[in-house]
């Protein structure tokens, strides 16, 4: 795990982090099991069937895919990398830059741009100069479709976290993102020839509607590549616009890919969502206008999202120029922190996987100028985590009865655990609120998550199975003056399990504040009693998204005794049509299912618990077997402290 500890708000320590790699695996099988795996000899099976599929995918890939790649990036998992909520992490600026850092025109081949400096194009030569991104984000033409967006008061944020809060609305944007502003001012520079022949663009959503948008307003066509889970709400509003879209592959990278090559073969544009300086200028009128809209001189953090960097690129690259000493900060989620990592290891990285919730910023790797700019001028970033993220779409709402989309709240979510992890007051912090183009069927997600990890606190207890116990553990949620806390949820079922007789399980919401003293005063009632033990989840996902859905106790065999060897998987996949029953194929009825939870919750990436009897001797066949499906699905069995707390009630 990699964290930096030391770092400071006021005064930032730069310097080198630690760092861990992991490679990606098909199938994760826990560490108990693993060794038995491995003394069979039999995974090599496995390992040739996914390197043949690897090589397989690579000979379908188009001609120029080289060309359009990460390169030599270094691949990381998000857990590779781990900071608590609101602390600031330091960017490493020591590392030598690296030849794969550097901004190029995509599948640029000319010697002269291939140095140490990048792109040698004339043209662009201002993005080095010392006032170049000043000058072109003060001359941005933006304003023809896009709107200069309210710096908003939050008084009901300000109060609960005793700072000035002020919220920059670019969810009032006419396509309900900030997109729209690079997306024209790259394409407003482009000559009539360049405009005739048409654009192209890949994106999730946002910067589709902003390129259609733009392509409209100009008169050229536009093709956007999007991937086939992208959200419906943003395909329909793409194609409202006049824009063609094609769906490609089930990630962002397959439609990069696909929207480069068509570039490349076809004499089309490509409109860049973040690497790209114009479109970097263009989305830098934001902090152009946070200056003016508020006296420079009072304003103490701006706080942004990251995913490829291009918005807060460009609102540092203006706040910097004319007023240093506001603190920048970006803000990512802990499941999709590629800039984080990137920046606290002073080279890009590429993610092995992305937490989608925030589909907005769930980029593998981030942008090439965008990087090179948030080095130079950011003062750290925090992460925060999914809950929080709905917590401050909840607040966001109770302020303004807007309804933010995920990645469009998680600069106000970091502004808040900043403040809150360091004790701040007094101060006056501008947090854009970045997008609102939410997908509907995501809003049982973002309602489950909401107050989880804030103000509520979920717990797994373990009492003893008899009558009243519930009653007596429910005494004691009370606070020290005797006043009962708030029961948000709870959860139980008796099982005749024989191994069990005795405790009962049960799942605990609570209005209390995880990791308060209160809450820490509770579990210490509640531990010191005989018989009963109770622990803290609020900070586990896969208990918010499927646990608290799943209190039915162990599988067991006729006579009561627990099912043995079972397994317990979490699969990640595309969420589509027919995978479900793409995932099981090559396993059932090879196999007997103990356990099986899904809920859609209107991600691009669905998670899948599967329970399997799967004994030591089964686990090559079974890598084997699941190498059949394509790379799209990742397996990784429970461990650790989920697999202890899933125990305790599956």
């Amino acid at each position: 795990m990699m964290s930096c500890s030391n770092c400071r708000p006021a005064a930032l320590e730069r310097g080198r982090c630690s760092r861990s790699r992991s490679a990606r695996r098909v199938v994760t099988i826990c560490k108990s099991h693993a060794s038995s795996s491995k003394g069979a000899g039999k995974g090599k099976p496995a390992a040739a069937a996914a390197a043949a599929a690897a090589a397989a995918a690579a000979a379908a890939a188009p001609p120029l895919a080289p060309l359009l790649s990460s390169m030599n990036t270094p691949v990381v998992s998000p857990d590779d990398f781990h900071a608590p909520p609101g602390q600031l992490i330091s960017i490493n600026v020591m590392r030598p830059s690296s030849p794969l850092d550097v901004f190029r025109c995509i599948g640029c081949a000319k010697p002269e741009c291939q140095g140490p400096s990048g792109c040698a194009d004339p043209a662009l030569a201002w993005r080095r100069e010392p006032e170049g991104y000043l000058k072109q984000i003060l001359t941005a033409r933006v304003y023809k479709i896009a709107v200069e967006t309210p710096l908003q008061h939050a008084p009901m944020l300000s109060k609960q976290l005793n700072n000035t809060i002020l919220l920059k609305r670019e969810d009032l944007q006419p396509v309900r993102s900030f997109k729209v502003r690079g997306a024209f001012n790259k394409m407003a520079r482009l000559s009539q020839e360049q405009l005739d022949k048409g654009v192209i663009c890949s994106s999730a959503g946002n910067h589709a509607q902003g390129v259609a948008l733009a392509a409209r307003t100009l008169g050229c066509s536009a093709i956007i590549c999007m991937p086939t889970n992208a959200p419906v709400i943003k395909i329909d509003a793409v194609r409202e616009l006049g824009g063609t879209v094609e769906l490609v592959g089930e990630s962002f990278f397959e439609a990069q890919q696909q929207a480069q090559a068509r570039a490349l073969t076809e004499g089309l544009t490509f409109i860049s969502a973040y690497d790209d300086p114009y479109t970097i200028a263009g989305q830098g009128t934001i902090g152009h206008e946070i200056l003016r809209q508020t006296d420079m001189e009072d304003i103490d953090y701006i706080f942004a999202p990251m995913g490829g960097g291009g918005m807060i690129a460009g609102i540092a690259a203006i706040a910097k120029a004319l007023k240093p000493s506001i603190q920048i900060i970006g803000v990512e989620p802990s499941g999709a922190n590629s800039m984080t990592q990137s920046l606290a290891r002073g080279e890009r990285v590429t993610l092995s996987r992305v937490d989608a919730f925030a589909d907005g910023v769930a980029i593998k790797l981030p942008g090439a100028e965008p990087f090179r700019l948030c080095r130079e001028l950011l003062d750290g970033s925090v992460l925060v985590d999914n809950s929080a993220i709905s917590t401050a779409i909840k607040d966001v709402f109770n302020e303004t009865r807007s309804i933010l989309e995920p990645a469009g709240a998680v600069a106000v979510a970091g502004a808040k655990a900043f403040l809150q992890h360091y004790g701040l007051s007094g101060k006056r912090v501008v947090a854009v609120t970045s997008g609102a183009n939410m997908n509907f069927d995501r809003l049982r997600l973002v309602s489950e998550l909401v107050d989880v990890g804030s103000a509520e606190a979920m717990l797994a207890a373990r009492i003893p199975d008899r009558n009243g116990a519930i009653a007596e553990l429910l005494g004691m949620a009370a606070a020290a003056d005797g006043t009962r806390l708030d029961v948000t949820e709870l959860k139980y079922r008796f099982t005749g399990c024989a191994e069990r007789r005795g405790t009962a399980r049960l799942l605990l919401g609570l209005g209390v504040a995880p990791g308060s003293q209160q809450c820490r005063s509770l579990l210490e009632s509640i531990n010191s009693k005989e018989g009963f033990f109770a622990t803290d989840i609020s900070d586990m996902d896969l208990a918010q998204v499927h646990l608290r859905h799943m209190i039915g106790g162990p599988a067991v065999l006729e006579g009561g005794a627990e099912v043995p060897d079972e397994r317990i998987f979490k699969v990640e996949y595309p969420e589509l049509r027919g995978m479900l029953h793409k995932l099981l194929t090559p396993i059932s009825p090879r196999w007997d299912l103990t356990l099986l939870h899904f809920r859609k919750t209107g991600q691009r990436s669905a998670t899948a618990l599967l329970g399997l009897r799967l004994p030591a001797a089964e686990v090559a066949a079974f890598e084997e077997a699941v190498a059949e499906l394509d790379a799209s699905f990742e397996f990784q069995e429970l461990e650790g402290r989920e697999r202890e707390i899933f125990g305790l009630f599956v």
